[in-house]
């Protein structure tokens, strides 16, 4: 395994890439700076927390709605997560900042 220095939102990071994974990393490395970028220009959401937080959810949502992971997501383990087919960026927000305190840390 080896190691890629990458950048999301302005800060790098060193992360640990299988070999011949390196393109699929980085894929998805663009994926999570293009959507943190997005929330953060937004202006509703500040604290790199909570952005990151928006930014999982959105591209997990992304990912539910594709047919190959929703059959897969059927035998999944119990205790998995399903995404709901509406999802009200809003009130995810609220919830988030009461979960969170005003520091962005979890309460």
């Amino acid at each position: 395994m080896k190691q890629i220095e990458v950048t999301i939102l302005g800060q790098s990071y060193l992360l640990g890439c299988p070999d011949g994974g390196e393109t699929a990393l980085l894929e998805a490395v663009r994926n999570v700076d293009r959507e943190m970028g997005a929330i953060r220009d937004g202006g509703k959401v500040k604290a790199r927390e909570r952005i990151a937080v928006l930014a999982a959810l959105n591209l997990a949502y992304a990912l539910a709605g594709r047919p190959e992971v929703r059959s897969s997501a059927r035998a999944a383990e119990p205790g998995s997560v399903s995404v709901p087919r509406e999802v009200d960026i809003d009130n995810l927000i609220r919830r988030l900042d009461q979960a969170l305190g005003a520091n962005g840390q979890l309460l």
